[in-house]
C-alpha cells in the first residue's frame, strides 16, 4: 500500500486531481441532503476541502491555484452569460428601484464591516475575508486575495479564505432567515400574495434557470469573451489609494460576458437558446465546484488554528453582516415599494449571490411562479460587480 500512501501525499498533479475530485463529489453528494428545507448545496465543497486539506493532505500549490482561478473564470463568464440578455431589459419594469436597492444592500455591508474590525479591533484584511463569506460571494474572495497579493501580502490571502470559510455556513441560513422574519414583520399572507408578475418582466425568469431544449455549447465565443474579460480584468483603475483596483479576473470576464451576451443576441450572432443552455450551465457549475474545492484545499491546514485563536466570533461578526442589511432593506421593499414577497425573497438571494436562498424561496412560492427567479436575476449582475469592488476596497483600507 506504499503506492496509496505516496499518492495521497507526495503533493504531485495526481493527487492534487484526486484531491480535487474527491472534495467535489462528496460535496456535491452532501449538498443533497436538506434540514428543515435548508441545504448548503455547493457549499459543502469547499468544507470537504477544508477537511481533507486539515487533516494533511498535501496538493501542488501552484497547480491548485491555477485551476481555483480558471474555474471562477469559467463560473462567471456562465454567469454571465445566462443573465447577460435580460439584464439590461429588467431596468424597464422596475428593475432599476431594486438595483438601486441591492447598491444600498452591498454599501450597508461595507460599513458595518468597517464598523465591527473597529469596534472588536479585528485586522480589516481578515474582516475582508468574513465579509466574502458573509455575502456568499466567491469572485470577491478572489478579488480580494488579488489584491493582498497585489500589495506585496500573499501570505494574507490564506486568512482571507479562513474568514470567508467560517462566515459562510451561517450567512446561507441568515439570509433564510430573514425571508422567513420579513414574513410576520410585514404582515404577509402568502395564501392572498400573488404569484404572478407585477414589478420586472418575466423574460427575464429565464436566465436563472437552464432551459429543458439540447443545444450545442459554440466554444469559440465563450473563450473569446473569457480572453477579453481578462484583458479588460488586468486595467488598473485609479482610486486614489495605495494601490489601484481591478475588475481582475472574476470581474474582467463577468462584465465582458454580460456585454458580450447581450450583444450577441440583439445582434444575432448567437440565441438565447445558446446563453440558457445546458451546456452553459454545466460550465457554471464545473467552474464554481473548482474554485471551491481548490479554496478548501488551500485554506485547510490553518482554518482549525484560524477557529482556535478567536476565529469563532468572525461568526457572529459574518452573521450580523448577512442579516442587518436585507432585513432593513426587506421592509423597505415590501412597505414602500410594495414588491410582491415571492420576488424579494429572490431579490434577498440576488443580492448576496447565494443560490440556496433562490432555492429556498422556489420551494415556498407556488408551482409555476416564476417571481423569485426574476427578483435574482434582476439584481444578481450589478450586486456580482459591486462585491468584487468593495472587497479590494476594504483591503486596501486595511
Amino acid at each position: 500500500m506504499n503506492w496509496f500512501t505516496k499518492l495521497l501525499t507526495d503533493g504531485g498533479v495526481g493527487t492534487t486531481v484526486l484531491m480535487l475530485s474527491v472534495s467535489i463529489f462528496i460535496g456535491l453528494f452532501l449538498g443533497k441532503f436538506k434540514i428543515k428545507g435548508i441545504s448548503l448545496g455547493i457549499t459543502w465543497v469547499l468544507f470537504v476541502g477544508i477537511i481533507l486539506s486539515a487533516l494533511g493532505i498535501s496538493c501542488n500549490h501552484d497547480m491548485l491555484h491555477i485551476i481555483k482561478e480558471f474555474g471562477l473564470i469559467l463560473f462567471v463568464t456562465a454567469v454571465g452569460l445566462q443573465v447577460g440578455p435580460g439584464f439590461f431589459r429588467t431596468f424597464k419594469k422596475g428593475g432599476l428601484a431594486l438595483n438601486l436597492v441591492a447598491l444600498t444592500n452591498v454599501a450597508l455591508g461595507v460599513v458595518i464591516t468597517v464598523i465591527v474590525s473597529k469596534l472588536a479591533g479585528e485586522s480589516l484584511f481578515d474582516m475582508a475575508g468574513v465579509y466574502t463569506g458573509a455575502v456568499t460571494n466567491t469572485p470577491g474572495l478572489s478579488a480580494a486575495q488579488q489584491a493582498v497579493r497585489d500589495l506585496g501580502q500573499a501570505d494574507v490571502a490564506d486568512r482571507l479564505a479562513n474568514g470567508y470559510a467560517v462566515a459562510y455556513p451561517l450567512a446561507v441560513v441568515g439570509m433564510i432567515l430573514t425571508c422567513i422574519i420579513l414574513r410576520p414583520l410585514c404582515r404577509i399572507d402568502l395564501k392572498n400574495e400573488p404569484a404572478t408578475e407585477t414589478t420586472v418582466e418575466a423574460k427575464s425568469e429565464k436566465q436563472a434557470t437552464p432551459t429543458s431544449q439540447r443545444h450545442k455549447v459554440n466554444l469559440i465565443p465563450i473563450f473569446i469573451i473569457i480572453a477579453v474579460g481578462i484583458i479588460l480584468g488586468s486595467i488598473p483603475i485609479p482610486v486614489g489609494m495605495s494601490a489601484p483596483v481591478k475588475l481582475g479576473l472574476a470581474g474582467g470576464p463577468l462584465v465582458a460576458a454580460l456585454i458580450g451576451s447581450w450583444l450577441g443576441v440583439k445582434k444575432g450572432w448567437f440565441t438565447t437558446e445558446f446563453t440558457d443552455s445546458h451546456g452553459i450551465w454545466m460550465l457554471r457549475e464545473v467552474g464554481i465546484a473548482l474554485f471551491l474545492a481548490g479554496v478548501g484545499l488551500g485554506a485547510g491546514g490553518s482554518f482549525v488554528s484560524t477557529i482556535q485563536a478567536g476565529g469563532y466570533l468572525w461568526i457572529i461578526y459574518g452573521f450580523i453582516i448577512t442579516v442587518i442589511p436585507p432585513i432593513i432593506l426587506g421592509l423597505f421593499c415590501r412597505l414602500v415599494l410594495k414588491t410582491n414577497y415571492y420576488t424579494l425573497m429572490g431579490v434577498i438571494g440576488g443580492m448576496h449571490t447565494d443560490p440556496p436562498t433562490l432555492a429556498f424561496a422556489n420551494n415556498i412560492a407556488p408551482e409555476g411562479c416564476k417571481l423569485p427567479n426574476t427578483g435574482y436575476a434582476t439584481v444578481y449582475p450589478l450586486t456580482m460587480f459591486l462585491r468584487i469592488f468593495t472587497a479590494q476596497l476594504l483591503v486596501l483600507l486595511a
